[in-house]
């Protein structure tokens, strides 16, 4: 595993070892395990996710013309505006 030196400044630096005793893990155990959370969250968002979930949801609404049902919607809000 490839070492990393990065910069906190001190009041982060204070909290993250105040954290590590708390949790009786290393520092940087803590570090490898912010990463993997914002890495994970980040893919979450890519455009991956969104063509998984257009895959997953296709073909859900089963109430006829999608496109008949949103023009009458957009019907309806004008007539109210």
């Amino acid at each position: 595993m490839p070492r990393t030196i990065i910069n906190l400044p001190d009041d982060d630096k204070v909290w993250l070892d105040g954290q590590a005793r708390a949790e009786q893990v290393p520092m940087t155990e803590l570090v490898r395990q912010a990463v993997r959370e914002y890495r994970a969250r980040y893919d979450a968002r890519g455009p991956g996710r969104l063509q998984e979930l257009l895959g997953r949801t296709s073909g859900c609404w089963t109430h006829g013309d999608g496109l008949v049902y949103q023009d009458a919607a957009r019907d309806e809000w004008e007539r109210r505006g």
